[in-house]
């Protein structure tokens, strides 16, 4: 997908749900100030899936990174990226960056993380097999690990992968801030998840501090 054609769908994409931006060469403003976004979609080679890099601009220092497979040739791979995109990362960057929160494509909660309450907005679990169970104590895992850390006062985001190969093996990566995080990657090495082989997970979680 052509990069102009990108941005007129992210327009209308955000339009859909409420949120106005403007375009500014490749990026589109709110209200010709932050949040910003943009996308840009790399076709894959030989085969291989393409790659869909969304970034998100919250200030001068605070910068999302997100990118999502694609699979499919041509538009088909770029669409089925934004497929994703929409469903795992979407409703949680609308709820913690532009307080447009839809309460059926996410969950919400309120954590006590130190010396504040913070709203945390968690993404549905996407798998690449419906029948991957989740391991119920994943959220109070992430929780316990963030306990140890000190939050400045903006927000912050939360990105795992676990994967088990058709081999057995294993890789997981959880990022806060874009950072690797080792206490996260503790975390998820300490939950049971399914034991057959071929699957995948990833999520997509927001910590903002609470207007009372």
């Amino acid at each position: 997908m052509q990069d102009a054609a990108l941005q007129q769908y992210l327009l209308q994409l955000f339009q859909r749900h409420g949120v106005e931006l403007e375009p500014d060469e490749d990026w589109l403003m709110t209200d010709g100030d932050f949040p910003a976004v943009r996308a840009t979609w790399t076709e894959g080679a030989s085969g291989q899936p393409g790659r869909l890099d969304v970034d998100i601009v919250l200030s001068e220092e605070r910068h999302i990174e997100e990118s999502f497979a694609g699979h499919g040739s041509g538009d088909a791979g770029c669409r089925d990226a934004l497929d994703t995109f929409e469903r795992g990362a979407l409703h949680v960057l609308l709820a913690a960056c532009w307080y447009v929160t839809d309460e059926r494509r996410l969950q919400t909660y309120g954590w006590e993380l130190g010396l504040r309450t913070w709203d945390v907005f968690v993404g549905p679990w996407l798998s690449n097999r419906e029948d991957a169970a989740i391991p119920q104590d994943l959220l109070p895992a992430l929780r316990e690990a963030l306990q140890r850390e000190v939050l400045g006062g903006e927000p912050h985001w939360i990105r795992l992968f676990h994967r088990r190969g058709d081999d057995g093996r294993v890789s997981a990566e959880v990022l806060l801030d874009n950072a690797p995080w080792p206490a996260g990657d503790r975390a998820l090495a300490s939950l049971t998840w399914p034991a057959d082989n071929g699957y995948s997970v990833r999520g997509f979680v927001m910590l903002d501090i609470r207007d009372y």
